[in-house]
């Protein structure tokens, strides 16, 4: 591999990072995001889960944070429209933090289907 192309790859992992710093910065709802992960992490550390269980967990943990980095982005990208504000604009940003709400709780049940077993025997 061409080291031109080797450098594009890690300004792409920087450019990422820099936007998963941004929202644990800056977003409160995403803070609260990353610590219910670092929760259930302990939790899959604790409790001897199936391997399909903790790949479950795993990837319903991952849905919740990217759902909610979307929610960002599109807000930050409606928040530009500002001088031009639509009424659907309130819509779209109630839609997302709705989306992120449904995922959120199913993230919750899904959780406690999978962890109740081993918490309550």
């Amino acid at each position: 591999m061409p080291l031109n192309k080797l450098y594009n790859i890690f300004r792409s992992f920087g450019y990422a990072g820099r936007g998963v710093w941004y929202v644990v910065r800056r977003e409160r709802t995403f803070q609260i995001h990353i610590l219910a992960a670092a929760a259930v992490v302990a939790l899959l550390l604790i409790f001897p889960l199936e391997t399909w269980e903790t790949v479950i967990v795993i990837l319903v943990v991952a849905l919740v944070l990217v759902l909610e980095i979307i929610n960002t982005a599109v807000e930050k990208i409606i928040d530009v429209l500002k001088p031009r504000i639509h009424f659907y604009v309130q819509i779209v940003k109630d839609l997302m933090a709705a989306a992120v709400l449904v995922v959120s709780f199913a993230a919750l049940v899904i959780g406690l289907i999978i962890f109740w077993p081993h918490v309550f025997p």
